[in-house]
């Protein structure tokens, strides 16, 4: 069905942002619970909700703003390290690296769906230019 990719897309971007917002409340993704360079990670979710809005929620749009959200992701991790965020005795560099690579690829992974889901065409059936 040509909706499916579109389901699964925004299923996993949804679970993404869901399991993100928890482990920043729950025990903080670089250092500790209430470490506030955590916030940073707020941007990276407005980048995904704002590219969304921009994007009206179709396919195509929605693919570049999952991978700008993806992106996001992966300057926040580089900014983590270049600001020494792994020299902390809770965060290394693996560490930082895999966590954060495992939202990058799950972000990238929604952006392939949605990628998917606009050569099928919308969920509307219409085709995507």
């Amino acid at each position: 069905m040509k909706t499916d990719n579109y389901r699964f897309a925004t299923v996993l971007a949804l679970a993404t942002a869901f399991i993100l917002v928890w482990l920043i409340g729950a025990v903080g993704v670089i250092g500790v619970e209430g470490d506030p360079f955590d916030l940073m990670y707020f941007g990276v979710l407005a980048v995904g909700i704002i590219g969304a809005v921009i994007a009206r929620f179709q396919p195509h749009g929605m693919a570049r703003a999952l991978f700008a959200t993806a992106f996001a992701q992966a300057l926040v991790t580089v900014i983590a390290l270049l600001a020494g965020k792994h020299q902390s005795s809770v965060s290394s560099v693996p560490e930082i690296l895999i966590l954060n690579g495992f939202f990058i690829a799950l972000f990238l992974g929604s952006a392939r769906l949605f990628g998917n889901a606009a050569r099928e065409g919308t969920p509307t059936g219409d085709l995507e230019a």
